[in-house]
């Protein structure tokens, strides 16, 4: 049975995380000196991730060519080669170390790799976090954009301040801010509010307090 200084103490638990994420969001905000980049300098190369799943294709060696799934622990196991770490490589960095391991057996193996099924390495991923209508981490896509994470997630709740969100993104090792404006994109149509997305950025909606 839940006493009163049960249910006070649950009550202010309750307090004190809405009150530290309401701080969190405006830190996020007032830190955004600027829009978001409306473009990329350069598309970064797909990472492969545990969970993934792999088309290791070996020309003229059928035999040794397979579809095979990224164990948790971030390596795979093909024909003749048992165990090779596959995780935080690209595709064709993980095609040429395979080449290496099959030229034991192999007269001047030519592999592809191709990745199949995307998860890619959880700080790759994309997370959407606040008046998201399901916030969870998405696997980043080639040329992703707002609008795709947006999608991804349902969209925003009736509470959520779109033009106050903002994208948490790291850059040379330091940690930015930009503002985004949802609400223009979303309800609008304003396509001009789209940009595009970076691995492992972190969008923030925060709640509408009126």
């Amino acid at each position: 049975m839940f006493t009163l200084q049960k249910i006070k103490s649950a009550a202010t638990r309750t307090v004190l995380v809405s009150l530290a994420l309401f701080v969190s969001a405006c830190a996020a905000q007032n830190q955004a000196a600027t829009t978001a980049p409306a473009s990329l300098e350069a598309a970064p190369q797909y990472i492969i991730g545990p969970q993934d799943e792999l088309n290791v294709f070996v020309w003229q060696n059928p035999d040794l060519s397979v579809t095979v799934p990224v164990r948790p622990d971030g390596r795979i196991s093909t024909p003749l080669v048992d165990d090779m770490m596959a995780a935080t490589k690209t595709s064709q960095q993980l095609a040429r170390d395979i080449e290496k391991s099959l030229a034991k057996y192999v007269k001047d193996p030519l592999v592809t790799v191709t990745v199949q099924s995307f998860n890619g390495p959880y700080n790759q991923q994309i997370r959407i976090v606040g008046q998201a209508a399901e916030p969870k981490a998405i696997p980043y896509r080639n040329d992703m954009t707002v609008l795709d994470a947006i999608i991804a997630v349902g969209g925003m709740t009736e509470f959520a301040a779109g033009n106050r969100a903002v994208i948490v993104r790291t850059e040379s090792g330091e940690q930015q801010s930009y503002n985004v404006r949802l609400d223009d994109l979303i309800v609008d149509g304003d396509v001009t509010a789209n940009v595009p997305l970076l691995p492992g950025d972190i969008i923030i909606i925060p709640q509408s307090w009126f």
